[in-house]
């Protein structure tokens, strides 16, 4: 039986990982002026110039929301991010959780019931994954921090 109040540092990576292939994958975009993710749903032009900014821009902005998730889910397994303290950074980490969560939480539910957005059943597996890799991630920050009683 596996321990599970045991701080696991792979969902961390893992999830850094992510972030950075959602990084790649917005800066590819970016140097195209193009709005949506390389494997999604297709974005129309019409769509794109209704969107409320220029399309690179929000990719960049994208872009940088990607490493900069990323660079904090590794702050959670390093020494460096266990010196922050742990209420802000599970504030982080709820604030983050919030958006990673409505985000995943589109994929899953028009991937396996069909809301007209266009993701895929295995778009909806993928957003899943993601939101158990990151609520493991919080869960595992937190039994590290944890003060022990005594």
């Amino acid at each position: 039986m596996v321990n599970s109040d045991r701080p696991r540092r792979w969902p961390a990576y893992a999830v850094a990982m992510l972030f950075l292939g959602y990084a790649a994958g917005k800066a590819v975009f970016a140097l195209q002026a193009r709005l949506g993710f390389p494997g999604g749903p297709p974005v129309t032009a019409a769509e794109t110039g209704g969107y409320f900014m220029d399309a690179a821009t929000a990719q960049w902005l994208a872009t940088a929301s990607g490493v900069l998730g990323a660079c904090v889910v590794i702050a959670t397994v390093t020494a460096l991010g266990h010196r922050v303290p742990r209420t802000l950074m599970l504030l982080v980490l709820a604030g983050m959780l919030l958006a990673v969560g409505g985000g995943a939480g589109i994929m899953i539910v028009d991937g396996f019931v069909g809301i007209g957005v266009g993701w895929q059943w295995y778009h909806g597996v993928l957003g899943l994954l993601v939101i158990g890799l990151f609520l493991e991630t919080i869960r595992s920050y937190a039994m590290a921090t944890r003060r022990v009683a005594g």
